[in-house]
């Protein structure tokens, strides 16, 4: 089991950029595909980005790619998560997440993700 806990949250002007990590504990985050999630007050939680576990192949929400960067560095078990030219529609909790092992897919569903942070808030001011 993989021990996550976000870090980088705040708040930002619309246009702005912010940092996301997520440092994880535990001997399994080399071998493990790593996503992010967000979920906005009265919606559902929502994939943001997800990287394999070596790092050479991620995912994207439609809603995000050219914008938002995720990238890890296993010497720090940690993954990040850049966001550049944030929305007001990014405003949310968002939280890292630990995939289950399915070989090489890389999931957008949160059920297939089974250790979780406890999430960071962004807020984007317009």
């Amino acid at each position: 089991q993989v021990q996550l806990v976000e870090s980088g949250g705040g708040l930002v002007q619309a246009g702005g950029s912010l940092r996301l990590s997520c440092a994880a504990s535990g001997r399994t985050f080399s071998s493990t595909t790593m996503g992010w999630f967000r979920q906005a007050p009265g919606k559902e939680r929502e994939f943001v980005a997800a990287i394999s576990s070596g790092g050479g192949r991620t995912r994207y929400a439609d809603s995000v790619k050219g914008r938002f960067t995720i990238s890890r560095d296993n010497a720090k078990n940690t993954v990040y998560l850049q966001m550049n030219s944030l929305k007001p529609e990014d405003t949310a909790v968002y939280y890292c997440a630990a995939q289950a092992a399915l070989g090489l897919f890389i999931s957008n569903s949160p059920a297939d993700f089974g250790s979780w942070g406890q999430g960071t808030q962004v807020t984007v001011s317009s």
